[in-house]
């Protein structure tokens, strides 16, 4: 499954390493896209190893806010 988020804290390379990072080390996930200037992150991951709420809280949890 694909999800798209809004995060429109991130600004740099650090907050882009930030949530790539919180976001892979989640088991199903198979692929994160951080875009700076839209603040979207595109994950693909199993919906049946992660649930999709565990995006949003991996994010929250390194400082970010999900918009939306």
């Amino acid at each position: 499954m694909e999800k798209v988020l809004s995060v429109p804290g991130m600004s740099c390379d650090h907050c882009k390493m930030s949530v790539t990072d919180a976001l892979r080390k989640l088991p199903g996930v198979s692929r994160v896209e951080v875009n700076l200037e839209t603040k979207r992150v595109t994950v693909e991951f199993d919906e049946q190893r992660v649930k999709e709420s565990a995006l949003g809280e991996a994010i929250e949890d390194v400082g970010f806010e999900v918009a939306g």
